[in-house]
């Protein structure tokens, strides 16, 4: 029994890290080239964007499958929780550092290079580089038509602010089902659990929404200048990981269906918690600093 307990399990060896790699490159490739396409020919993009997608749900399940499996099987000690843990704690760090990279880049755009480009200094980018009217404000027109030409920004107080209600909301909840989780009460669990995947799916509607909206109405495209750029770029990684959080969301809540948590053996249900609260903190950044400041 205690060689059993100091044992350390090494999982053999699988091919879902490659699976991985090759339907996300798949769906990059479709969503760049769908984006990039001349008008009527972004059919290929969206066919690949849609292969690679479905080939991401079914690596998920494969792969949360053979995971499943191992922990079922009692493979995992407390050696292995804790470097779970371990690992949990740096991935969500590398998370933090990726987004601190691209707010970081809209710091310097807004701070530093729109005002450069306006005359600041000794106003040779703006003399030698842009158009007679260019106003150096941020959120203010791309430049001529054939550059990009007026657009509107998206107004903070509509369905920003109501995703902003969601988000926190869905934090509240699945803080109560992780608490319902400790004391053993399974329906209340699955409950808040369920009203915590609702709430993110009603978030990424919302989102998708605000995307046709800014297009379609606005002119807020990624050909906007860098203010485009930058807003479809944080929004759109934060919708990323909206998507992926609700996906184990959903999984978590068939694991907890089915048994599989203990209440003290649940670290799968925490890993997915703390990556939900990771996400609604960064949401709170994106509100302040991309739609209201």
């Amino acid at each position: 029994m205690g060689h059993q307990q100091d044992a350390y399990f090494v999982p053999a060896k699988s091919y879902w890290p490659i699976v991985a790699a090759v339907v996300m490159f798949v769906t990059v490739f479709g969503a760049a080239h769908w984006l990039n396409a001349p008008p009527g020919e972004a059919g290929f993009g969206k066919t690949m964007l849609t292969i690679g997608f479905v080939g991401i749900l079914l690596m998920f399940f494969g792969w949360f499958r053979s995971v499943i499996r191992e922990s079922l099987a009692g493979n995992y000690n407390s050696q292995v929780d804790r470097s779970f843990r371990m690992g949990m704690m740096w991935f969500i760090f590398s998370e933090v550092m990726f987004f601190g990279a691209f707010f970081g880049a809209l710091f310097y755009a807004r701070m530093f290079a729109v005002p450069w480009l306006g005359g600041e200094g000794h106003g040779v980018l703006t003399h030698q580089f842009l158009w007679n009217d260019y106003t150096a404000a941020w959120g203010t027109n791309t430049g001529p038509g054939h550059v990009g030409g007026d657009f509107q920004t998206v107004a903070p107080w509509g369905l920003p602010l109501l995703n902003t209600l969601i988000l926190l909301s869905s934090s509240v909840t699945v803080t109560i089902a992780h608490h319902a989780l400790k004391v053993g009460h399974r329906g209340k669990i699955l409950l808040f659990l369920g009203l915590t995947v609702l709430l993110g799916a009603t978030f990424l509607y919302f989102q998708a929404h605000e995307y046709m909206e800014a297009y379609r109405e606005l002119n807020l495209t990624l050909h906007s200048g860098v203010y485009g750029s930058t807003f479809f770029m944080l929004t759109g990684f934060h919708g990323m990981h909206v998507t992926l959080g609700t996906i184990m969301l959903a999984i978590i809540w068939l694991r907890v269906a089915r048994g599989h948590f203990s209440k003290d053996h649940h670290f799968g249900f925490e890993a997915v918690a703390w990556y939900w609260h990771f996400v609604d903190v960064v949401w709170l950044g994106l509100f302040m600093f991309v739609y209201i400041l």
